[in-house]
């Protein structure tokens, strides 16, 4: 199933090609969660709701994808994950661009995973604006885990069954001197779209084929096959420094290409097996995200 949010926080199963509101049952769900909960109630609620979602879907008529305003498709996840350094390539990659003393190895057993703040999440019709556009902003082209439910030191052999499903994400930076996850935090600099495909509809994660261009020329291409830390492995030792929600999101980390972008660009990421989302980049506008 392909869920995604879209135009005034509705929400949609996406059937070929078309968006059908099942705005109605995310109602349901969210009235019936409780307000201090942690993580989304949607995404915690799908394997009770999945065939009332399909129900509903089926009854209403569906929408073109490009009459729609395409919103992240996790409303409220209690954190955003990122692991740096994750594919060979990036980390010879950035390796020649990190100054002596650093203290990042380029070793994630050893540099650990980041947070990005929620305030960053955007869909792709929102796009990224460009804060200090003296300054240089990279696209990082990664496939991003959503989780489906609590959990904490996960195993190994367990960390799957905690998935809900993925999505694509750019992890967007601003290059300087500040700590990396103020600098990955802007406004804007979380892209997750363009939908959520459930993780039944992935046969093998191990194996999903991304892209990025900006403005047609193909700048990052890589499969997950080549991760450093698998899926299992980012869930098993992220989960043994916090307890993870439904909704959270987790970016697996990027290729090597990855590139500087400007206002009045388009990025547009793709893979097979989930879907491809243009996201334009704009210029920030003084007192508005």
């Amino acid at each position: 199933m392909r869920i995604c949010r879209f135009d005034d926080d509705r929400l949609g199963v996406i059937s070929n090609g078309l968006v059908h509101d099942v705005t109605a049952v995310q109602q349901q769900i969210r009235t019936s969660a409780p307000y201090a909960m942690n993580g989304d109630p949607v995404v915690a609620a799908l394997p009770n709701y999945r065939d009332r979602l399909l129900a509903e879907a089926a009854k209403v008529r569906g929408a073109p994808l490009n009459s729609v305003r395409l919103l992240a498709p996790v409303a409220r996840p209690s954190k955003v994950m990122a692991a740096p350094s994750n594919y060979k390539s990036h980390i010879a990659e950035m390796g020649t661009g990190r100054k002596p003393g650093s203290k990042f190895s380029g070793n994630i057993a050893e540099d650990g995973v980041f947070l990005k703040a929620n305030s960053a999440i955007v869909g792709p019709s929102e796009g990224v604006p460009i804060r200090f556009p003296e300054r240089r902003t990279d696209h990082e082209l990664e496939l991003v885990v959503i989780i489906g439910k609590q959990g904490t030191d996960i195993s190994l052999d367990k960390a799957l069954d905690y998935i809900a499903g993925y999505c694509l994400g750019l992890d967007m930076v601003v290059r300087g001197p500040e700590d990396r996850s103020l600098r990955k935090s802007m406004d804007g600099y979380a892209v997750l779209g363009p939908w959520m495909v459930t993780a039944d509809e992935i046969p093998n994660v191990e194996d999903v084929p991304l892209s990025l261009k900006v403005n047609d020329e193909l700048r990052q291409e890589c499969n997950t096959k080549d991760l450093v830390f698998g899926f299992r492995k980012l869930i098993e030792y992220a989960s043994s420094f916090y307890t993870l929600y439904p909704g959270d999101c987790f970016y697996s980390g990027t290729t090597s290409g990855v590139g500087q972008v400007k206002p009045g660009d388009v990025i547009t990421v793709d893979s097979p097996l989930i879907g491809t989302m243009n996201v334009p980049v704009r210029a920030h506008v003084l007192g508005k995200s």
